[in-house]
């Protein structure tokens, strides 16, 4: 191959990893949402660095899983509920999308309750700002101005990544003599398995899963549309690069933030969480009295792009579950996401962090569906043709798959 060739090969490669990078980035990014700062703080405030083993080996099961929901996207060009209905008919579909909604309307009540954290740390009500941050989110999906709105969050939520690492570096890493230092703690008792199910909940969430697969599908889709041809192999290795840099970044973000929030107290000795108030004083180091308010904001913005997330995958598949038209999609945003708002606003600011932690837990069983539902589509050949899953590579899924559950169900048998 002459240097010409060479050079024209490389600007091809560079110009289809343009154009088909943003789903698997957009997820990891979101995968750093108002509930894992809050998981990543607790376990900081609770075990200094003891989980950051955990973090790093996190991400093996984490680009797994969402490697094989890329593959489908690019195997399929559709969405997963749109796969489902296809292919194993409208009844399996409909059963499909109910766990898929009320999974859906958790994760919305998770996210809410992050921005609410938010709002209570910069020391505003949730009664009357909840009910804005709503209408807010609901307007952005429903008359499509998500591309607008992304752009800007994303910048304030690595803003707060660029505070939390400014504060540690003031505020120093934490002495190795002191017992918050270990960063690989092991210890037999509730409280740390209880943190450890949290944190492998925070990271892996259902709605990644499916906004992964559809949005990378759908991407495809209108490339071919705009004449930009990426063969199935291409595509793949250009995704499973994209894949793996962001489960990098993302859990050395966790890393980043439990370090950051390690060896602040929580609310005194016989009480497990820290309170909002007790989290804001994170950034005292850069940020003096101000601390409180780039906190919350941040939160809020790392809250409102799950919210987007969501909408666009997890809601957007039920409703090509249920085979609705596009035009009718906003009635999926508002059923599912409304419930998950009334709760909040049901409940005491106070809890808000306990319950924080105890839905990430449940979203570890919450993956039980999703994950055997991507293992059956991997392996069909007649839906994923020469992208099936191997030997080698249904193996290695499924190990990941029972490790997660196995967390969950130690956490809650401890």
């Amino acid at each position: 191959m002459d240097v010409d060739d060479l050079h024209k090969r490389r600007r091809l490669l560079n110009r289809d990893t343009i154009a088909l990078f943003g789903p698997a980035w957009l997820v990891m990014m979101a995968d750093m949402d108002a509930s894992s700062y809050i998981g990543a703080a607790q376990t900081g405030a609770t075990l200094g660095y003891g989980l950051i083993w955990l973090m790093l080996i996190l991400i093996i099961p984490l680009y797994v899983i969402q490697e094989l929901a890329g593959r489908i996207g690019i195997a399929t060009k559709g969405g997963l509920g749109d796969i489902v209905r296809k292919n194993y008919g409208k009844r399996i579909a409909s059963i499909v999308a109910l766990p898929m909604a009320l999974t859906d309307t958790v994760t919305y009540g998770i996210e809410y309750l992050g921005i609410g954290i938010g709002l209570e740390i910069m020391g505003l009500s949730i009664y009357y700002t909840i009910p804005v941050i709503y209408v807010i989110h609901i307007l952005i999906v429903t008359r499509k101005k998500y591309s607008e709105a992304e752009k800007p969050l994303i910048i304030i939520s690595l803003l707060l990544i660029i505070a939390l690492l400014l504060s540690l570096a003031l505020r120093g890493i934490i002495p190795v003599s002191s017992p918050l230092a270990n960063p690989i703690l092991i210890k037999p008792t509730a409280g740390y398995f209880f943190l450890l199910a949290a944190n492998v909940g925070a990271v892996i969430m259902p709605f990644m899963i499916f906004f992964q697969a559809s949005a990378t599908g759908l991407k495809l889709g209108d490339l071919d549309g705009g004449h930009i041809r990426i063969t199935r192999r291409r595509s793949l290795r250009i995704m499973r690069k994209e894949t793996l840099a962001g489960a990098i970044v993302t859990e050395l973000l966790m890393v980043i933030a439990e370090m950051a929030f390690a060896g602040i107290p929580h609310a005194n000795h016989s009480s497990f969480f820290a309170t909002p108030q007790q989290l804001g004083k994170v950034l005292i180091p850069v940020a003096g009295s101000f601390s409180p308010i780039i906190l919350g904001i941040g939160l809020i913005a790392a809250g409102f792009i799950a919210l987007i997330t969501i909408s666009l995958g997890s809601a957007w598949g039920i409703a090509e579950s249920l085979n609705l038209k596009k035009k009718s999609y906003w009635i999926i945003y508002i059923l599912e996401s409304l419930p998950a708002v009334v709760a909040i606003m049901l409940i005491n600011p106070s809890s808000m962090i306990a319950i924080v932690l105890y839905l990430l837990i449940f979203f570890v069983f919450a993956l039980i569906a999703p994950l055997a539902m991507m293992w059956i589509i991997g392996r069909n050949k007649n839906i994923m043709g020469d992208l099936v899953l191997s030997r080698k590579n249904e193996v290695v899924y499924l190990l990941m798959f029972g490790l997660i559950i196995a967390t969950a169900c130690i956490a809650v048998t401890t």
